[in-house]
């Protein structure tokens, strides 16, 4: 008898979330029918109006936090969905369970792909999460404390060595886990949150038009220029994209875009043999949008992107953004529908004016003389950019950006291809005080420079890291690292790992100003998922 009513409560539990499953079937739009049949065999329905599932409805994410679940639950619970079916989903998750403007900001280095950057870690999460993870990738997501600690279990039920590795064997992990970090992360990345309840109130702009872009980009230089945006529907859209560098290289292509949760844009573009991805984010205004346009298979070549739409009237950038004092140059003035006469702040004086359009005022200007540096704004009409251009008398120092950063050696026949690194050679007058090397130093900007490579440290030269980890473009400040695999000439036939100081050699007049800059050559990375 006792075997019976285990097998009949058996049939109950498997048959009631496949009835539940049929009965709903044709409920909802098209994205809600996907989750009601590709999730509800497995999350427990608890409501139908609105539809609310086990797990899943206790959860918030962005766009690409979502696509890491889904694509969990194929490969480790076997979820048959297509692409198709899956994005979708995607769509449809981070629409109603995304993350408000406010919520993603400081983490958008992740979704950027900004492999370089230094995170300043929360002391609560250093030693429990980000030992393994980024700690944006806690950041972007929102969870009930009660969803958190599930998450805790579920590290420790999938990975049962987490409380054995470094970190955790030598505390009590899970107490930890469960009695401090649980209750930090429900009150500081609550599901629920006044600024994701504000943004799904506020009307939402249509992307769809022309909006202006400039930017830079590691090598390349300034950028400039246009995309339009049609065909808007139900968050998907074409576009048509045209720009060039200062190098003059011109970029033109088509594209699409998806728009998730009202601002999160991400694109997918064509531009010759290149393809590009696009990682913006609108303001919460939906005039202006910022972010990073990055080769699809060099995600660490990428350009830095700020633009407004095509009807609002904006001084964006000046090309340069700098000048020497008593010099002259040519400064182009970018922008969106510039109207009026140019007018230069004091230290700037205005020589001619060489060539206009509605986004871009090419200006002969002259530089006062000054001792120390200081930052000059620029009119058009009405429209005003203050610290537009700074004007300085030499060149104190060179910080090169970034300061730290890791290569990846490849290809040699294996299937990762090589990541490269990409500096720039800043530079940093004296400010104020007229005292180099102090709080009060301004930034210059990009300059250009001459690139090389150094042994960082004794063991680095004795290795001859130099010779085998790889190569840097003079002109542009790109390193590009060695093959992957075993190399017979190195001692050990050890691969071609390194460990490099970049050095950033900038000529202001008869001056020779150096910076330096710490690069690790290290092997492949195999696992590489939208969020680290």
């Amino acid at each position: 008898m006792v075997e019976v009513k285990r097998n009949l409560l058996q049939s109950v539990i498997w048959i009631v979330p496949v009835l539940t499953l049929l009965f709903f079937a044709n409920a909802g739009d098209a994205s809600e029918k996907i989750l009601q049949q590709k999730c509800m065999g497995c999350h427990i329905p608890e409501s139908f109006e609105p539809l609310k599932l086990s797990r899943i409805s206790h959860q918030r994410k962005s766009p690409e936090g979502w696509l890491m679940t889904i694509g969990r639950m194929q490969v480790m619970h076997g979820l048959q969905i297509s692409e198709k079916e899956r994005a979708a989903l995607v769509q449809h998750l981070a629409d109603t369970q995304g993350l408000a403007p406010s919520e993603s900001k400081p983490y958008r280095y992740i979704l950027e792909r900004r492999l370089n950057h230094s995170e300043q870690r929360q002391p609560e999460l250093a030693e429990m999460c980000a030992r393994c993870h980024s700690e944006a990738r806690v950041g972007l997501q929102r969870r009930e404390e009660s969803e958190w600690r599930h998450l805790v279990h579920f590290h420790l039920g999938q990975w049962p060595s987490v409380e054995f590795s470094a970190m955790g064997r030598d505390r009590d992990w899970l107490g930890i886990a469960l009695n401090e970090v649980v209750p930090y992360l429900g009150e500081k990345y609550p599901l629920e949150s006044e600024a994701w309840s504000d943004w799904q109130q506020e009307k939402k702009q249509n992307i769809e038009g022309r909006w202006r872009l400039v930017g830079s980009m590691p090598g390349k230089g300034d950028f400039q220029g246009d995309v339009t945006v049609a065909g808007l529907n139900k968050g998907k859209a074409s576009m048509h994209f045209t720009g060039e560098f200062a190098n003059g290289e011109k970029l033109k292509g088509e594209g699409e875009l998806v728009l998730y949760s009202g601002y999160e844009w991400r694109g997918s573009l064509a531009a010759g043999e290149q393809r590009y991805k696009q990682v913006f984010a609108l303001s919460e205004d939906g005039k202006s949008l910022s972010g990073r346009m990055y080769l699809s298979d060099h995600e660490e070549l990428g350009v830095d992107i700020h633009g407004v739409r095509g009807d609002e009237s904006k001084l964006l950038a000046m090309s340069p953004n700098y000048i020497a004092a008593g010099n002259e140059a040519v400064i182009s003035i970018r922008g969106a529908n510039l109207k009026g006469a140019v007018t230069l702040g004091e230290g700037l004086e205005l020589v001619s004016e060489i060539a206009r359009s509605e986004d871009e005022i090419l200006v002969q200007v002259r530089a006062g003389k000054t001792a120390t540096a200081f930052n000059a704004s620029v009119s058009v009409g009405n429209v005003k950019k203050t610290n537009a251009i700074t004007i300085y008398d030499r060149v104190s120092e060179i910080r090169i950006e970034p300061g730290y950063a890791v290569a990846r050696v490849g290809d040699g026949g294996g299937s990762q291809g090589k990541v490269k690194a990409a500096f720039e050679a800043v530079g940093y007058a004296a400010g104020k005080d007229g005292i180099a090397g102090t709080s009060d130093d301004l930034k210059i900007g990009v300059l250009p420079a001459t690139w090389r490579i150094a042994a960082f440290s004794a063991k680095a030269e004795e290795d001859r890291d130099v010779e085998f980890a790889g190569v840097i473009n003079a002109k542009t400040g790109v390193f590009t690292p060695g093959d992957a695999g075993p190399n017979p000439k190195r001692k050990f036939k050890t691969n071609n790992a390194g460990h490099l100081s970049v050095i950033a050699e900038v000529l202001d007049g008869e001056q020779l100003v150096k910076g330096t800059s710490e690069l690790i050559v290290t092997v492949q990375r195999w696992n590489n998922p939208p969020i680290r």
